[in-house]
């Protein structure tokens, strides 16, 4: 039926009709006091969700964007940074290091497994001349659904003196995750996840200490500069042309988000993951993250039954019941699907796909 698909990947995510509402009015003049009045109030809500005191920039740009901001505004050429590897994203940060210069260092896990503190300790007190200068790490990684123990982690990395920088894109506004109190120094996420709007903005929240490294970076950048933005935000403004609509629609989610509550959120995102994981195993399927203690509340990746195939899964589910669910990556290409619970997701949503899935497998087998 046309104009009925449910969308269960892990972005983008479903919008709520109000928010489409809101992005379908005419565009307001960036440099306008009503866009000011606008933007002011969403940068105190992003606070409130990145449970931080700083500021938090907004990126015309997806999160990856967000990512490069990260690296860009640290490192120089030769710089050490140690890259903490549970997926294709956290992959993703060695990359983006290498690609400024910076000598980029691994420590990888098997897919679906989380970096064990003992093991990054370890690798840090080994570094006796404080080389390694950034660590960057994830929280909940989006290719597998595996989470790290980010406070933990962070711990660590913030007793060696490292600057920690956190993949949060499809943690942040759906698992607690708290900067200034965990020590995270960089924090990273997009729009297109528990903003529950459309993709085209990412965001980034760094501290102090962050910052001072900034101020000794040789190459920031042009467009994703760290002071334009911070001075432009004093001003009530962005350095550059926003993506207006956007941001008039992000107004509109962090509204619903603060009427719901941070405890709330993350007790509905908890509930549906575990509604999802529980009745995934209650028709037989082998969720690729076995353990609950180190699962996503925003995906799960779920193997298919002996001799279903994962394409034909999610032929059925668009064709006959208009469910989307995403392949896995790179390596688990095929070998994986992936099925989103965060931002706009409810209980009902969950139970539809789970019925959904048992009678597309009843139709394959």
């Amino acid at each position: 039926m046309n104009d009925k698909t449910l969308l269960m990947i892990p972005g983008p995510t479903p919008v709520p009709e109000s928010v489409l509402l809101e992005m379908a009015k005419p565009p307001i003049p960036h440099r306008s006091s009503e866009f000011s009045k606008i933007f002011d109030e969403v940068n105190e809500d992003l606070k409130w969700l990145f449970q931080t005191k700083n500021d938090v920039f907004i990126f015309a740009s997806s999160g990856t964007g967000a990512m490069e901001a990260a690296i860009s505004n640290l490192v120089n050429p030769e710089d050490k940074v140690l890259s903490l590897v549970i997926g294709n994203f956290g992959e993703r940060w060695a990359k983006i290091a290498e690609s400024h210069g910076a000598i980029a260092e691994r420590i990888t896990v098997p897919y679906g497994e989380a970096i064990d503190p003992d093991v990054l300790r370890k690798r840090l007190d080994e570094d006796i001349n404080k080389e390694i200068k950034i660590v960057t790490l994830t929280q909940s990684e989006t290719s597998t659904g595996a989470v790290n123990d980010v406070k933990a982690l962070c711990e660590i990395i913030r007793a060696h003196g490292a600057i920690s920088v956190v993949d949060g894109v499809t943690s942040v506004g759906a698992m607690d995750i708290r900067p200034d109190e965990w020590g995270i120094d960089v924090l990273v996420s997009g729009s297109q996840k528990g903003f529950m709007i459309p993709p085209g903005l990412a965001f980034l929240t760094a501290n102090e200490r962050a910052f001072d490294v900034h101020k000794k970076c040789k190459y920031p950048g042009f467009y994703f500069n760290w002071s334009s933005y911070k001075k432009s935000l004093a001003q009530h403004t962005t350095p550059y042309t926003p993506a207006i609509n956007l941001i008039v629609a992000l107004h509109r989610t962090l509204k619903m988000l603060r009427e719901e509550g941070l405890e709330n959120i993350f007790a509905r995102h908890k509930s549906n993951a575990m509604l999802l994981r529980n009745s995934l195993r209650e028709i037989g399927l082998k969720l690729f993250v076995e353990d609950d203690n180190k699962a996503s509340f925003a995906v799960t990746s779920v193997y298919p039954p002996d001799g279903v195939s994962v394409s034909d899964i999610r032929k059925i589910l668009k064709d006959d019941y208009d469910i989307i669910v995403t392949n896995g990556q790179n390596d688990l290409k095929d070998k994986i699907f992936r099925i989103g619970t965060l931002g706009y997701i409810s209980e009902r949503d969950i139970l539809t796909v789970v019925a959904a899935i048992e009678n597309t497998i009843k139709k394959l087998k």
